[in-house]
């Protein structure tokens, strides 16, 4: 089963609203589940969060002013 969760192609500022809604979602995952994990589970999302905040700031620099063509599709296996 697969869900096609955005395909279109989006000016700059829409798909940073996009990326940054997503990874801000994934972000707040990792951080509701701190609270109930050991040490190194929490440790491994902390880096996962550091990572994501990364990857969402890299984008900001490079997203520029032209459209951008995004495909995201959940794989379910």
């Amino acid at each position: 089963m697969e869900i096609k969760l955005i395909e279109g192609e989006f000016s700059a500022s829409e798909s940073l609203e996009l990326i940054t809604l997503l990874i801000n979602a994934k972000i707040k995952f990792h951080e509701n589940k701190i609270d109930n994990e050991n040490e190194e589970d929490t440790k491994m999302r902390e880096r996962k969060i550091t990572r994501l905040q990364n990857v969402l700031a890299d984008y900001r620099k490079e997203k520029g002013t032209k459209h951008v063509k995004i495909d995201c599709v959940i794989n379910f296996s």
